[in-house]
This record gives structure tokens, C-alpha cells and sequence, in this order.
């Protein structure tokens, strides 16, 4: 959606909840708040997963210093 029909929702939705008593109006933050927190630890969880698995490598050496430490370590032998 975009941020105009955002708006038009939020709106929509603030209208309804107005009349709503205050323990429901908690409930319902309470409830939002647990949502967006689920939402963010879900997302801290997958990008620890990509990067566990998916090139996440890291070093304290230089993509240089690597690349040279790879070349030097290659043994090559004659063919017969």
C-alpha cells in the first residue's frame, strides 16, 4: 500500500477505537508492541541465518592478504 491509503486506514482504524474503554485500548498496544518486537527478533533470526550460511565470512586479514596466503599454498605437480 501506499502512504496515503496507510493513512486512510490508520484513520479509519483510530475512528473504531475511540470507542473502545481504556484496559481494551492497553490490551490492544500491548498486543501491537509484542507484534512488532516478534517481527524484529524474526528478522534478527533470518539475517543471522543468511549470514551463517551465505557468505558471510569473516576475516582480519585483507581480501589481498588472503588471495596471496590461497596462491602461495598451491602445489602444483608435473603431469607424466
Amino acid at each position: 500500500m501506499n502512504t496515503s491509503s496507510n493513512v486512510l486506514v490508520v484513520n479509519n482504524y483510530l475512528g473504531l477505537l475511540k470507542r473502545l474503554n481504556r484496559e481494551t485500548k492497553i490490551h490492544l498496544v500491548a498486543g501491537l508492541i509484542n507484534d512488532i518486537s516478534q517481527e524484529q527478533e524474526k528478522r534478527k533470526k533470518k539475517k543471522d541465518v543468511i549470514n551463517r550460511f551465505f557468505g558471510a565470512f569473516q576475516s582480519e586479514k585483507s581480501p589481498e592478504e588472503m588471495i596471496n596466503e590461497i596462491r602461495s599454498s598451491r602445489y602444483f605437480t608435473p603431469k607424466q
